[in-house]
């Protein structure tokens, strides 16, 4: 007989009363913040300095020199992130847990803000880049998920090599309101149009059903698309299919937020003209419902100021990135995104 049997047959012998788990009920969801600040970072090659656990060639000559660059990186980061205090954050071009772990033990330790981490070992094998979240509160369940067999022979789709899906479920004081985030890391170049069209078309029929009940619903990250919010008509390269507005049904449509940034404040990209990044959201984030409290959108910013630091970034970062003095070097050449959405 195992101890833990023996526990339970000498407990009901002698009438012991063991402590069992209370009823779910009387572990509600987190506290609902007021302010709900949901952020997208490219952190570009956050790696840490050690070369001996990456097998790709790309992935050791990308990663920082040394020890004293490294610390500089993911300090810079934390720093960044602190001055944003996003309730959750998406980031994208990253090694894998262990520099997550680095990351939040640095806001901890020096901002005194403590974030968990939500993370899934995605399969790009070229770069070793994944994506992964930190959240102050909120998230229930995390995972990535696949293509089952039908939809890989269709040949509809291509596969999501680093994606990660998120529940949040707060409790509003009335009831409980729900969040399923997705980020996503979508291949790069003009020339991969069709690969990314098709990464595009899988993340949005993952989360078809949920935008048709009426869910909220984030897509967030490197979306690598190369056509301008502003330019009335252009070829799909993937936020057509992203949005759903490639689809005949205007119920599963994503509402691209870059639409309400002025066209001066777009771009993502420290070096090119682009606008990478970007936050995606269900009408059910946009529009105060009077009948319950729920997130209703208010802002989206973009911020250059975070990342900007010496006077000619744009002409040497990529050269000089790690070169550089440490006052003048920027963390990334992606600029964070951060929508902030407000209880009502």
């Amino acid at each position: 007989m195992n101890n833990l049997l023996r526990s339970v047959v000498l407990g009901g012998l002698f009438g012991v009363a063991f402590n069992r788990p209370s009823p779910a009920q009387d572990f509600p969801a987190d506290p609902a913040p007021a302010e709900l600040r949901l952020a997208t970072w490219n952190l570009e090659w956050f790696f840490d300095a050690n070369p001996a656990d990456n097998p790709s060639k790309l992935a050791r000559e990308q990663a920082p020199p040394d020890g004293a660059a490294w610390k500089w990186k993911y300090e810079a980061v934390a720093a960044a992130i602190a001055s944003m205090q996003p309730t959750a954050i998406a980031l994208q071009e990253i090694e894998g847990k262990g520099v997550l772990h680095q990351l939040a033990k640095q806001l901890k330790d020096a901002h005194q803000l403590s974030y968990r981490i939500a993370f899934v070992e995605g399969f790009d094998g070229s770069t070793e880049q994944d994506v992964g979240i930190l959240f102050q509160n909120g998230c229930v369940e995390y995972a990535r998920r696949e293509q089952n067999q039908r939809m890989f022979d269709s040949r509809e789709f291509y596969n999501l090599s680093k994606h990660l899906f998120a529940h949040f479920a707060w409790d509003t004081g009335k009831h409980t309101e729900e969040l399923t985030m997705l980020t996503v890391h979508l291949r790069a170049r003009a020339e991969a149009a069709q690969e990314r069209i098709k990464q595009s078309r899988l993340t949005h029929y993952m989360l078809r059903d949920r935008l048709l009940r009426g869910e909220n619903v984030v897509v967030l990250g490197d979306m690598n698309v190369e056509s301008q919010v502003d330019v009335a008509m252009h070829p799909d390269d993937g936020i057509e299919s992203l949005t759903g507005r490639a689809t005949p049904e205007q119920g599963d449509d994503l509402i691209d937020l870059h639409l309400r940034l002025a066209p001066e404040k777009r771009r993502t990209h420290l070096v090119l003209d682009k606008q990478f990044d970007r936050i995606l959201v269900s009408r059910s984030m946009m529009e105060d419902d009077p009948a319950i409290r729920d997130w209703v959108f208010t802002r989206i910013e973009v911020l250059p100021d975070l990342v900007i630091r010496g006077e000619d970034p744009v002409d040497d970062h990529w050269d000089r990135r790690y070169s550089k003095p440490a006052a003048q070097r920027e963390p990334s050449d992606h600029f964070p995104v951060m929508a902030t959405f407000q209880l009502r």
